[in-house]
């Protein structure tokens, strides 16, 4: 029996990271010890102050939560954003508490497109960007990144700028690790400003860097036209928490709160108390910023003895490294050592020749895939 699915769904390849678990539950089969390297979740332990304002917001009775977010929420991320970028934000007009990021930005399309209907992606990418254009029933218009031009997107080669709804950018970027200057912002805002359409800053990054602290888009002197999504994920190690937000202006913060009701999107009430705790601490951040740095310190002599040349990662947790060859086939001959990353090309062709290691592993296994590494170089 055939049923009458979404062409979008029928017609879409299958998402890059269950192929990840798919080649993992392969190796495992034949007896392979595998090192997870594929998949950006964090295995650091949630802080447990975090945990334990989580615990305290369980109340005897349960109530559905409200699309708008606690005030109190909405509160701690606005004053986050004003210690942490210097800009003051109206909280209860401007950010919109979300689960995660990842829903937001699939369901962001679905608010924008009207009559405009394309929205401009980055490629490589994160799949998110295209997928819910598509669900949307929007055109996508993918926009290259090049190592040449350090990961930004040459806004010069775009030449349709009246007829995007949207376009997303990604700083501190997945999966390059490059960082944006915020001249970048400026002329992409500006654009956004004379054309008419919405800059959609993905910022989840934006607290895992080594050297200095990224800017935000949130920062350009005119925000009319940029809407910004963030998350505790990586930040706080809370990844199972699905706790973020978009901060955007006025109009478009109040189109979110009018879809978002119908689709019943809120973190539920004790994971917003627990990430109130969470926006008010910047001590366990450091602390991560200090693990990911480990981590790095210990993998990339031995990556790069390997054969394998860092080609961006200024911040996140990602190694983004140019390999020869066929990026999947790289992948596959790694797997067979027992380390999993993800090909390049599973983040469009422009990722072709690259592979993406996220350094979520505990640092244990990082040494012993150090190790690992070196004996096949």
């Amino acid at each position: 029996m055939t049923f009458p699915f979404s062409p979008v769904l029928t017609g879409l390849a299958q998402y890059p990271f269950a192929r990840l678990d798919a080649w993992r539950a392969e190796a495992t089969a034949k007896g392979t010890d595998v090192i997870d390297f594929g998949v950006g979740d964090p295995r650091e332990v949630t802080p447990a102050f975090i945990r334990e304002a989580l615990s305290a917001g369980m109340t005897e009775i349960s109530s559905y939560p409200r699309a708008a977010g606690l005030p109190e929420l909405r509160s701690a991320i606005g004053g986050w954003i004003e210690r942490r970028f210097g800009v003051s934000v109206d909280a209860d007009r401007e950010i919109v508490p979300t689960l995660g990021s990842k829903e937001a930005i699939f369901s962001f399309a679905q608010v924008v497109t009207g009559e405009r209907r394309v929205i401009a992606v980055p490629e490589p990418g994160y799949p998110v960007y295209e997928r819910g254009a598509l669900f949307a029933g929007a055109e996508v218009q993918t926009i290259p990144l090049r190592e040449s031009t350090g990961w930004l997107p040459d806004l010069d080669a775009v030449e349709n700028w009246e007829e995007l709804a949207a376009f997303w950018v990604c700083y501190p970027n997945n999966p390059t690790g490059a960082v944006a200057p915020l001249g970048f912002y400026e002329e992409i805002a500006g654009r956004a400003a004379e054309h008419g359409f919405i800059l959609c800053s993905d910022e989840a990054y934006s607290e895992l860097w080594f050297d200095e602290p990224p800017v935000s888009a949130l920062q350009v002197a005119d925000r009319s036209h940029v809407a910004v999504f963030n998350t505790l994920s990586k930040r706080s190690s809370m990844t199972g928490y699905r706790s973020g937000f978009v901060c955007a202006p006025e109009p478009v913060a109040h189109a979110l709160r009018t879809y978002r009701p119908s689709v019943g999107t809120a973190p539920q009430e004790f994971v917003q108390r627990a990430s109130v705790a969470a926006w008010h601490d910047e001590g366990h951040v450091q602390d991560v910023r200090g693990v990911y740095r480990r981590k790095r310190e210990i993998l990339l002599p031995a990556l790069e003895a390997a054969g394998m040349r860092l080609a961006g990662s200024e911040a996140t947790f990602f190694l983004w490294l140019a390999v020869d060859g066929s990026s999947e086939a790289y992948a596959r001959q790694l797997l067979e050592s027992g380390l999993l990353v993800a090909p390049g090309a599973f983040f469009g062709p422009a990722g072709e020749g690259y592979v993406r290691i996220a350094l979520v592993p505990t640092q244990e296994e990082c040494e012993r895939a150090a190790k690992i590494l070196r004996e096949v170089s």
